[in-house]
Formats: structure tokens, C-alpha cells, sequence
């Protein structure tokens, strides 16, 4: 089963995974942000900010949380029928954690490589690829409203 992620408005969610990833930044956290949104209705779910400083856990990626939140709070139908919108594409932690909550699908504004590049990052893997890894199909699109993306990191990270 996969999620008809081409039938969303792109933009619209990912103003909103923006502004989580500014609010986070001014927080004093990376500046990152994501939100789950039902593909068939177009509900936003849940939303997150990253948090690795502010909690002081390196775990809490937006991506990796909504995917453990939904892995909790829905059943695998209704996981598999969400898109995550997150302003950056999602690292290899994250991406793992998607797969195995069987989001069903990402939408990103700003590439691993070019996030690599803007914020002097040395460990980055596209998530298609290892998606394309898995034995599902979890659809990756982006970039999406990629020059505000990079102007997120842009306005946050010191390179």
C-alpha cells in the first residue's frame, strides 16, 4: 500500500515545517522541523521541533519523533497513509525510523547533500537511497520551497 503523496499541496505543509524549523533555531536547537499530515484528508497529525539541545538528547530529531509518536499512536493503516514534511531530508537515524514505522511517504525543502554543504556537515546519505535499501517503496519528493529552506540554515548555522 502506499499513500497518494503527489495529490498533497507540497508548498502549503512545507511553509509550516519552515517555521517549526525557525522557531526551533531561535529556541537554541538545530534548525530543524517536521509534520505528519493524513495524505487522504490532508490533516496535519502532529508536528515537532528539534529538541537535541533544549532536551539534551540526541535523539530528538522532529523526524525520528513523530515517527516513534505515530508509531504509537496509530495503527500501520493510518501510518501508512501520512507524508512527512520536513524542512531538511532526513538523516540515516531518521530515516531508519520512518521506514520502520512505515511512514508512507517524505517531502523535503532542503537536500541531504545541500544541508551538508550549507552547514559544513561530512555525514550525509540521501534518504532515497537508503529507502531503496528496504523491500517497501516509501516515495521521497523534494526540494520543496528550497532556497527558504537553505535560508533557514543560512540564518542559523555559522559557515
Amino acid at each position: 500500500m502506499t499513500t497518494s503523496i503527489d495529490a498533497l499541496n507540497h508548498e502549503q505543509y512545507m511553509e509550516r515545517a519552515l517555521t517549526l524549523a525557525r522557531e526551533a533555531g531561535d529556541r537554541g536547537d538545530e534548525p530543524f522541523g517536521s509534520l505528519l499530515v493524513h495524505a487522504e484528508d490532508g490533516e496535519i497529525l502532529m508536528e515537532e521541533r528539534n529538541a537535541v539541545n533544549t532536551a539534551d538528547d540526541i535523539r530528538r530529531h522532529p523526524e525520528l519523533t513523530l515517527a516513534q509518536r505515530a508509531a504509537h499512536e496509530f495503527d500501520a493503516a493510518t501510518r501508512h497513509e501520512t507524508v512527512l514534511y520536513t524542512s531538511t531530508e532526513p538523516c540515516a537515524m531518521c530515516t531508519g525510523g520512518i521506514y520502520i514505522a512505515e511512514l508512507g511517504g517524505v517531502v523535503y525543502s532542503v537536500s541531504a547533500e545541500r544541508a551538508g554543504e550549507l552547514t559544513g556537515g561530512d555525514f550525509v546519505v540521501p534518504s532515497a537511497t537508503l529507502f531503496e535499501r528496504g523491500r517497501r517503496d516509501v516515495p521521497v519528493r523534494g526540494p520543496v520551497l528550497g532556497e527558504a529552506g537553505e535560508q533557514v540554515h543560512r540564518d542559523c548555522w555559522p559557515y
